[in-house]
């Protein structure tokens, strides 16, 4: 009971962030909103596990997962904010100020993946999911995994659609989430 009324206490400021994109069906934030929650929840049901049996393979694979989430948010906003030259004028009510971007970002880590700060959120979901694994979170992280991809998809969308040409060319030289691999 515990585990319900914190996520649905916590549930509130991603909500307040998500407003605008829970009505835009086909937005990538959309997704995004589902895939927060189901992290949200794998965090508060394995939040007693975190520093349990701090050195079993599981835990060891759990941080190296989770410092490379880190590495890729910091990373990937750093080149955002660097290169993507946002712009306020840039047409999108539910796109938050950071993605709205008006140059196509192909260097750093953009250079191998499209969506680092979504690779991040796929990290960070199985590296909490090993913490403590079961079956029922295990689902949740397929879960979040599902709407992480809906995302992308989604994203890459709304990128074609402002970015055109370019950006399909830099689809098919680019990976969405693992370098060389997916």
């Amino acid at each position: 009971m515990e585990i319900v009324i914190a996520f649905g206490i916590l549930s509130l400021p991603i909500i307040a962030l998500s407003w605008r994109t829970l009505t835009k069906l086909k937005s990538h934030g959309f997704y995004r909103f589902f895939c927060w929650e189901c992290i949200l929840w794998l965090l508060i049901s394995n939040l007693k596990y975190w520093f349990a049996d701090p050195f079993c393979i599981r835990q060891l694979i759990a941080w190296f997962l989770l410092f490379v989430a880190l590495y890729l948010i910091i990373a990937g906003v750093i080149l955002l904010r660097k290169f993507g030259k946002p712009n306020k004028n840039r047409d999108g009510r539910e796109l938050y100020s950071f993605e709205k971007t008006s140059e196509l970002i192909d260097t750093g880590l953009y250079k191998y993946i499209r969506h680092p700060l979504y690779a991040s959120l796929l990290y960070l979901t199985w590296g909490i999911f090993l913490k403590q694994t079961t079956f029922p979170l295990f689902l949740i992280s397929l879960f979040s995994t599902l709407f992480l991809c809906l995302t992308a998809v989604s994203d890459e969308r709304e990128c074609l659609e402002y970015f055109g040409g370019k950006y399909k060319e830099y689809m098919k030289r680019t990976k969405r989430f693992i370098p060389f691999i997916f």
